[in-house]
């Protein structure tokens, strides 16, 4: 994307956070860019300045800021897994970041919009799970590190099947409205990983 100066680019954020703000309470499918126009006082020539691609690429930027905005709604917890009341605490984030979402999620309506004909949709979800992955992994190990966690414990594979339940438990939030699901993968994934703490002496013998 060309640089934007200064008030360019509070321009062109301002309407990706108002086109945002439109699909988070109504949806994508409903959303016209006259809705955005008229939502984000903006002139269709600043829109079509900003966003070339018009609603094509206004979408896409709207999945990268909704994206974004996952993993910004974990922290600090998220980057800061050493300890169990740490993990504990990540884990009362993330079920109320979904309970607070509700039962539309604005980042699946926007990708499941735009569909395999928007190559860059799922690369904007698969950089956000390999990012959201990473960083639970990066807790994992450390953990494992301190004895914690059992040394036989694979902090990328924990970090897989904890980030498999979330996405299921959200899932079934869509359909039901109801985090319960999505509180027990998370409960069960962390006493897994609690049942597998190392023995006392085991990190300092080496074992």
């Amino acid at each position: 994307m060309r640089t934007l100066t200064r008030k360019g680019a509070a321009t062109r954020q301002r309407i990706l956070e108002g086109a945002a703000a439109l699909i988070r309470e109504h949806g994508v499918a409903d959303i016209t860019l006259d809705d955005v126009l008229a939502g984000t006082a903006t002139s269709k020539s600043q829109l079509f300045h900003y966003f070339p691609g018009g609603r094509e690429e206004l979408l896409l930027a709207v999945a990268r800021l909704e994206a974004d905005r996952v993993l910004e709604d974990q922290r600090p917890q998220l980057g800061d897994l050493t300890s169990w009341p740490a993990w504990e605490a990540w884990r009362d984030k993330v079920v109320d970041r979904y309970r607070r979402q509700g039962r539309l999620c604005p980042l699946n309506s926007v990708t499941s919009h735009l569909g395999s004909r928007t190559p860059g949709a799922q690369a904007v979800v698969t950089e956000l799970m390999r990012s959201w992955q990473a960083e639970i992994a990066a807790g994992v190990r450390h953990m494992r590190d301190a004895g914690e966690i059992g040394p036989d414990v694979d902090p990328d594979r924990a970090a897989a099947a904890l980030l498999a339940g979330i996405q299921g438990g959200v899932l079934i939030q869509m359909s039901t409205g109801e985090t319960t699901h999505l509180e027990a993968a998370l409960d069960m994934g962390l006493a897994h990983l609690r049942a597998g703490r190392a023995r006392p002496g085991m990190v300092a013998d080496g074992l």
